[in-house]
């Protein structure tokens, strides 16, 4: 029980800061994701891609986890759900070195389709087969 009032408080919380912590997590990611793509796309020498590979990983697990904090319906949302799934396909990564290129696309697509679509894909959730809404 106490677990499940962790996860899902009956208002959302933010602390002080949140929307530019979120914001600078944000670019942070972005720099990541570009960093990748010119490795990738442009052979990068060494594993210079790397760097730009582990800063797109540990920006993402905080704005997950920021995400999670404030409200645990966030992981049965799409929106939360197809963040988890990025986070798999960056980590299958260095497992499979030959798809590189071919899940950094995957990953973009699924980011440009998840942040652009309407709310009531975003909130949709697979488990009640409805949009679930946070308080």
């Amino acid at each position: 029980m106490i677990l499940r009032q962790l996860l899902f408080p009956a208002v959302s919380r933010f602390f002080p800061g949140q929307r530019w912590v979120n914001i600078m997590l944000r670019t942070l990611h972005l720099i990541g994701i570009a960093g990748l793509g010119g490795g990738f796309f442009y052979p990068a020498e060494g594993d210079i891609w790397r760097t730009f590979f582990t800063l797109t990983i540990w920006s993402g697990v905080g704005l997950t986890a920021i995400s999670i904090w404030s409200n645990g319906i966030w992981l049965v949302q799409l929106r939360g759900q197809a963040i988890l799934m990025k986070l798999i396909l960056l980590g299958l990564m260095p497992l499979l070195p030959s798809q590189r290129l071919s899940l950094l696309l995957v990953i973009l697509v699924i980011s440009g389709v998840i942040s652009h679509a309407p709310a009531k894909v975003r909130y949709y959730s697979l488990f009640h087969g409805r949009r679930i809404d946070s308080h």
